[in-house]
């Protein structure tokens, strides 16, 4: 089943007096790219947040981001009151004893003096909480691998429209071919006949003519592009990552299409080649999206 390289999960879990919040999404790319925002908390476990990412997303630019938020309670940092205090009364005593104006705000100047906030004890990451965190991880991935598939199932479900149209289109040529050689032969034939005074070998001419058509055939080109388009479908249908192989035969099947059109001389044929050509380059573009 194809997938898609576009996917986007998110996942919240709450753990103590704060929420960790998780999010991950991904574009394509031909190999795996991630790039990483981690809270500091926890950049200690990257190797472990990229390794559960690779063993699972295998391709796409991945962008992942684990950040924290806390009740404002927890993030306030703690005031020294006994500092403030103490603060206070030799400011005051220096006031009186030098006979300058009091402050209009005693509290503005007090909160600028040193160590007045207490700094907050660091953190440490305690199992409890990296369990948390890596269900949220883990659930987040879940949530971009599930739209993946969505999305996948919208792809294949264009390639096997586009699969359908060239196949629909392929088959709209073999009413022409018969009416092509047709046209060559009284083409020659009457060319050779404008030019007066002039006598060749019919049995040679036929010979030629037959040599000169079967240059043009394209049966051989009709049936490789057959087989490319039902290889097509079978790899859409196997398991696993199949975006690359499906590339490669998307440029295949370009090639036998772009024969067909230059061994094409007939105006109703190259037509077709070129619907062809639309239906193929769409698919192009959107093979680049396919895992």
């Amino acid at each position: 089943m194809i997938q898609s390289m576009t996917g986007y999960g998110k996942a919240v879990i709450t753990y103590n007096e704060k929420k960790i919040h998780v999010e991950i999404k991904s574009l394509n790319s031909k190999t795996l790219d991630v790039s990483t925002r981690i809270a500091p908390l926890y950049r200690e476990k990257e190797m472990e947040i990229r390794q559960a990412i690779s063993q699972t997303l295998i391709r796409g630019k991945v962008d992942f981001a684990i950040w924290i938020e806390k009740d404002a309670g927890c993030d306030a940092s703690p005031v020294n009151a006994a500092l403030v205090e103490n603060y206070y009364r030799q400011l005051k005593s220096i006031v009186e004893k030098v006979g300058i104006p009091e402050p209009n705000d005693w509290m503005q100047a007090l909160v600028r003096m040193p160590d007045v906030t207490m700094k907050a004890e660091v953190e440490v990451l305690d199992e409890e909480e990296w369990e948390a965190a890596s269900w949220a991880i883990d659930d987040a991935i879940s949530q971009l691998v599930e739209f993946r598939k969505q999305e996948g199932v919208a792809l294949e479900r264009m390639f096997n429209e586009k699969i359908d149209n060239i196949a629909s289109l392929l088959a709209s040529i073999d009413k022409y071919e018969k009416q092509r050689v047709e046209k060559i032969r009284s083409r020659i034939v009457e060319s050779l006949k404008s030019i007066p005074d002039v006598e060749y070998d019919k049995s040679r001419l036929e010979q030629e003519l037959i040599y000169y058509i079967e240059k043009l055939d394209i049966s051989e080109e009709k049936q490789r592009l057959t087989n490319h388009l039902k290889y097509f479908r079978e790899t859409m249908a196997a398991p696993g990552a199949q975006g690359k192989k499906l590339g490669f035969i998307a440029q295949e099947m370009g090639r036998e299409i772009n024969t067909t059109g230059s061994k094409s001389n007939l105006a109703e044929m190259q037509n077709i080649v070129v619907m062809m050509k639309d239906e193929l380059e769409q698919i192009k573009e959107q093979v680049l999206n396919a895992l």
